[in-house]
């Protein structure tokens, strides 16, 4: 009894020593321990503080625009310019254009390249088969007519000096059937590092794949934008050619009765000529960004789509959210990207690290082999083996200790990245704020200027019609109103345009994806997957 209870003592005092032993190779794992970079100290995204509102104007896209700090960005952003052309624009281009399913794809195959490598952490076992047919040489020798093997016999011939063999063939099959198992373990952490940097790999595609998203809905939305400015200067081209054509026709009347002179006939005829040299050049942007739009929404150049804008169309947005410095590295995917990226290097330098220490190996196999598959596993049939190996590279010409260096470098070289990261991100921010104030100063400026010009060319139309001013006086004065109505288009432009690059610079809501997601009953291709893969991220529902 007391033999019993010691042998019981024994072998738990062994099962918590194989306990603690596993867990301790279990926790080493060699190489830098990944932190999260910390946030930069920053409260503002200027030395001097930004207004809180923007100057106004009369007239379209004039309204004065108000930052309120910290409020949250929706994913469908756009859906602010409230335009119904415009949102479906963009939810067909999310849904159509090949880069989607091509950065959903990437992120899946990484999501796979991790699976594949936690497979390491397992021993790999092996069912194996060998049957074998065998001749051998005849030459054996023997003392006996005939020797019965597997099916085969080998015979001699007698003669009064001896045994002479006779040289015929041996035939003879041998099976072979074994378990083989394999097993590394994973002592100082290798494969634990290797996974880490997969996964950081695979969190950087995800975050590529959200800049994908954010991108994409910023290209279609720069485009319709852009579309409606070209066709805004078109239209108001073929005012003026329309004017400058009526223009022509009145002066040749008036010189036919002695009213007018020839130079003026040709002063206008010139001006004519150079307001239809200004509609080819527009007209062809017009149509490539017909192009980009298709593009953009999966479709063919030859396909047609409903791709028509108008400024008049657009509204502008009057709140716009400016998230707060701390929490723009959490908000921009590109950020979100190179802290992966860091991620990975960092487990890269554990890699490189646990390749010089001792490699563990186990091997084991459990089978049969005989020359009849019955007796396999019968007496004398069955084998089993168990080896266990440790190697310590000793020497490499260096290969192991330079791979090692150059995964340290390449850490540093990823902290350099990832700051160089966030320094742009924060520059385009405010490059953007600044752009969203000095171009709302700058409409106002050109709609003063449009008002100006177009009350100097009314004045100047009556002092002609009166004989006050000559032709040429009159020209200038509509040929100013012309280039300051061009200019208050381009303004307005501006204003829509820095509106777009501001929800993209501050990350475009990507957090939100998956609620402005779950609210249509149309899903991208490998949404399911994709939302699944993004249940993960840390940072969403921010």
């Amino acid at each position: 009894m007391n033999s019993l209870r010691k042998t019981r003592a024994a072998l738990r005092r062994q099962h918590i020593l194989i306990t603690v032993s596993a867990t301790l190779l279990a926790a080493c794992a060699v190489g830098p321990d990944f932190k999260q970079p910390s946030a930069p100290d920053a409260k503002t995204y200027s030395p001097a503080p930004i207004g809180d509102s923007t100057a106004s104007a009369p007239g379209l896209a004039g309204d004065a625009q108000h930052f309120v700090m910290g409020r949250d960005i929706p994913f469908a952003w756009w859906t602010q310019f409230q335009s119904a052309k415009l949102n479906s624009l963009v939810d067909k281009a999310l849904k159509s254009n090949p880069t989607i399913t091509s950065a959903q794809a990437a992120l899946r195959q990484a999501h796979e390249f991790t699976a594949a490598q936690r497979g390491y952490f397992y021993p790999t076992v092996s069912a194996q088969f060998s049957p074998e047919r065998q001749k051998l040489a005849g030459n054996m020798g023997g003392n006996s007519p005939g020797i019965q093997g597997n099916g085969a016999t080998i015979s001699t011939y007698q003669n009064p000096t001896g045994p002479t063999p006779y040289n015929g063939p041996v035939y003879y099959n041998f099976y072979t059937s074994q378990l083989a198992l394999s097993y590394a373990p994973d002592v100082f952490g290798s494969n634990r590092r290797q996974v880490e940097s997969l996964k950081a790999q695979e969190d950087l595609l995800r975050y590529n794949m959200e800049a994908t998203y954010i991108t994409l809905a910023s290209n279609v939305v720069a485009a319709a934008i852009q579309e409606a400015s070209l066709q805004s200067q078109v239209d108001a081209t073929k005012l003026f050619i329309s004017q400058n054509a009526k223009a022509v026709e009145i002066l040749h009347k008036q010189s036919r009765l002695g009213y007018a002179m020839g130079i003026d006939v040709a002063t206008q005829e010139a001006a004519l000529a150079q307001a239809k040299a200004l509609l080819p050049p527009l007209q062809k942007q017009l149509e490539q960004t017909h192009d980009l739009i298709r593009a953009l929404c999966g479709n063919l150049p030859n396909e047609e789509l409903d791709d028509s804008f108008d400024l008049t169309s657009l509204h502008l947005p009057e709140d716009l959210p400016v998230s707060l410095p701390s929490k723009l590295v959490e908000q921009r995917p590109d950020i979100r990207a190179a802290t992966e990226q860091l991620h990975s290097a960092s487990a890269q330098v554990g890699v490189a690290t646990a390749a010089r220490l001792p490699q563990f190996t186990i091997t084991a196999a459990l089978g049969g082999a005989a020359s009849e598959i019955p007796q396999m596993f019968t007496t004398g049939g069955p084998f089993w083996n168990l080896i266990g190996n440790v190697a310590q590279p000793i020497f490499d010409g260096g290969t192991l200790r330079h791979k090692e260096s150059a995964a340290e470098q390449g850490l540093i070289q990823a902290q350099a990245q990832y700051r160089s990261t966030v320094i742009t991100a924060f520059q385009n921010v405010a490059d953007t704020l600044h752009a969203i104030q000095s171009d709302a100063d700058a409409l106002a400026a050109s709609a003063e200027s449009e008002r100006a010009a177009k009350a100097v060319m009314t004045i100047t139309e009556k002092q002609h019609q009166l004989g006050y001013v000559n032709f040429l006086t009159l020209l200038s004065a509509q040929e100013a109103y012309q280039q300051a109505l061009v200019n208050l288009l381009q303004a307005r432009t501006n204003r829509y345009g820095d509106t777009a690059a501001l929800f993209q610079a501050l990350g475009g809501g990507w957090w939100n994806r998956e609620s402005a997601e779950a609210t249509t009953t149309s899903a991208t291709p490998g949404a399911d997957v994709s939302a699944k893969l993004a249940a993960t991220n840390p940072a969403a529902g921010q």
